[in-house]
């Protein structure tokens, strides 16, 4: 098979954080129906996602949220990486995020069955290396909800 033509990269994220906030965003879908985080900064020292949410969660549900991401990092899931045209990705992966001038060629990352989505950037390859998520503090306005987070390195 003849190597696949992708969108060159700009950056080069924190592995694990990168990883993690695939996790948040398809744990985020799962809990709430809403979409992957539409702005996002990811780094090694701390994290921030937006979220499109009706109301702020409580603080039970915040908790809830730290909990079962955690939960999916524990689990050891298998992060792999595979390469298919924007008509089969369609299929299963949001594909609205993507640039106007992104190549036909996708590179879908997942994780085990938790997650599928497309992305160019560096990963870790399973998700025991992350470490621990820890929510740091999060706001709610105007239907937002901005939480901030980071991961602590894997013994």
């Amino acid at each position: 098979m003849e190597a696949p033509v992708l969108n060159a990269h700009n950056k080069a994220e924190h592995e694990p954080s990168h990883t993690c906030e695939h996790v948040l965003n398809a744990t985020m879908v799962a809990m709430f129906g809403c979409p992957r985080s539409r702005n996002a900064h990811i780094e090694k020292k701390k994290s921030k996602c937006d979220y499109l949410l009706d109301n702020e969660p409580s603080a039970d549900v915040v908790a809830e949220i730290e909990r079962k991401v955690n939960e999916v990092i524990a689990a050891g899931l298998p992060v792999t990486v595979e390469f298919m045209n924007r008509e089969q990705a369609a299929l299963f992966v949001d594909l609205s995020k993507l640039p106007e001038d992104a190549s036909e060629t996708l590179r879908i990352v997942r994780i085990g069955d938790y997650d599928a989505c497309a992305c160019i950037g560096a990963h870790v390859s399973d998700t025991s290396e992350i470490g621990s998520f820890r929510i740091i503090s999060h706001s709610y306005a105007d239907g937002v909800w901005r939480v901030r987070w980071k991961v602590a390195a894997a013994l």
